[in-house]
């Protein structure tokens, strides 16, 4: 006979307590983070306001039910909709995902830190809203950067060393995860209820990768952010009413998340939490294209302009060998036909072919106007992608974190161009100097698609002065954006 299995409820596993008590005590004082910080908010509520200039993204927006107004709930940018911070979670994550324009951490896992911010700028503002309402003081923005950089650290330091995409599991798992922990501390959960609302996201239903990959791609990898960090904000407010947590939720055997998700290995970790992936996160500054094939575009954008000099044409063009890393093969090295937007961008040769034809990739170039040119098709089956192992070892290397891409070109005549290299895109910690000001152009070129002149600099003047950025109640600074 078996050994009856105990039934004495164990300490917490101590991934939940390690979690926890970083979101509960660690301080934030890195001047580097909080900038940085400052730098993704505005990057990534930018990506929401071009997203909303798109009928497929603006048809999910809104309360659930239509025409609800929530008092004192969390006003969502670039609309005049005020929602229960669930639905608003949903509604702002889902429009700074939608174009695959904000920030990027590549590692064991890859992801998109910025995600969580729908859930804490959601859950900070109705906080903030109700406070003033009952005579208390609001959250500021430095609360909300604190909760961005903690997010980003959880999300990004389990990605490290942690595959969940190999086990066929989508990275937002972790935004709900990061989400939970964050969103928790802010509604003010005490040690014992934050575990169990972190205990929560892990025992949840969890999203397969189905939608990423070939033949299923579709635009649900838009909005699943938003549906996972609006799921944190519901798990932490259940958590608040005094429901139980499950302790042992990654370690149980048979029934826990580590045997029946994760081949039952553990968790491995490379560093402590900080606020080292805020510090070194990836900007998406020129392209909205997987960031994989970031350096890519940059490199095909470079052969364009070789292309008109030397006088040729991409009809001249007999063969590309794009020699890359292995984790760009395994995600968007991808033949066949592209069936929507959402399949264009997660394929390296799509996002080669418009900028060697057009000298530019803008999200317009996913749409069908632009995918039914043929010569994107006839380039496309002349490209062959290569691993190069050095590639793969520096994208794995956290003191050089590339993301390395190389173009050659060869000709019917036989001719060749010099292969074109980039192992660092533009949004880079190496590159900082020469983004950032871009990233900003970027920001302003957003906010003119949705606001008027005089509310734009409104916006620019507080966003980019750190200290008043900070200092500044967060319902105040959301109200810049209501349409």
């Amino acid at each position: 006979m078996s050994a009856p299995i105990s039934n004495v409820r164990p300490d917490p596993d101590s991934v939940l307590v390690d979690i926890v008590d970083y979101v509960l005590e660690f301080p934030i004082d890195s001047t580097l983070a909080l900038d940085t910080a400052r730098n993704c908010l505005i990057d990534t509520l930018g990506c929401g306001l071009e997203a909303l200039t798109y009928p497929a993204c603006t048809k999910l927006m809104g309360p659930i039910v239509p025409g609800t107004i929530v008092p004192n709930g969390a006003k969502v940018p670039g609309t005049s909709f005020q929602l229960d911070p669930v639905q608003a979670a949903f509604n702002i994550g889902a429009m700074i995902r939608w174009l695959d324009f904000n920030d990027t951490w590549l590692a064991a896992e890859w992801g998109h830190p910025s995600d969580n911010l729908g859930g804490i700028l959601a859950t900070a503002d109705w906080l903030s809203r109700s406070a003033i309402a009952a005579g208390k003081k609001p959250l500021t923005m430095k609360d909300v950067l604190i909760g961005m950089i903690k997010a980003h650290e959880i999300q990004g330091c389990i990605a490290l060393e942690n595959s969940f995409n190999k086990v066929g599991l989508d990275h937002v798992l972790l935004v709900k995860l990061a989400s939970t922990a964050v969103v928790g501390q802010l509604i003010g959960l005490t040690r014992d209820e934050l575990i169990n609302a972190v205990s929560q996201a892990f025992v949840d239903g969890h999203a397969l990768r189905t939608y990423r990959h070939a033949p299923n791609t579709g635009s649900r990898k838009s909005w699943a952010a938003g549906d996972a960090t609006s799921r944190a904000v519901r798990l932490a407010l259940i958590a608040k009413t005094g429901e139980m947590g499950y302790p042992s939720v990654l370690t149980a055997k048979t029934w826990g998340f580590y045997d029946v998700l994760f081949k039952g290995n553990a968790f491995k970790f490379q560093r402590p939490y900080g606020s080292y992936v805020m510090e070194n996160v990836l900007f998406k500054i020129s392209f909205p294209a997987e960031f994989h094939a970031q350096t890519a575009v940059e490199a095909a954008m470079t052969l364009h302009a070789q292309l008109n000099a030397a006088g040729k044409r991409v009809e001249d063009i007999k063969k590309i060998t794009i020699r890359t890393h292995e984790a760009a093969i395994r995600i968007i090295d991808k033949k066949g036909p592209l069936n929507n937007p959402a399949d264009r961008d997660h394929c390296i040769q799509y996002m080669i072919a418009v900028p060697l034809i057009h000298g530019r990739l803008t999200a317009a170039d996913y749409e069908d106007s632009i995918a039914q040119d043929a010569r994107i098709d006839v380039l496309r089956a002349r490209m062959e992608c290569v691993e190069d192992a050095q590639f793969t070892k520096d994208y794995h290397d956290p003191e050089k974190r590339s993301i390395a891409n190389a173009l050659t070109v060869e000709f019917n005549d036989g001719s060749t161009f010099d292969e074109v290299v980039v192992e660092y895109p533009i949004g880079h910690k190496r590159r900082r100097e020469d983004g950032i000001p871009l990233l900003v152009e970027k920001f302003k070129t957003n906010l003119a698609r949705r606001f008027p002149v005089k509310q734009q600099l409104a916006i620019l003047d507080v966003s980019l002065d750190q200290a008043r950025l900070e200092a500044m109640p967060v319902n105040e600074y959301v109200d810049l954006y209501v349409i």
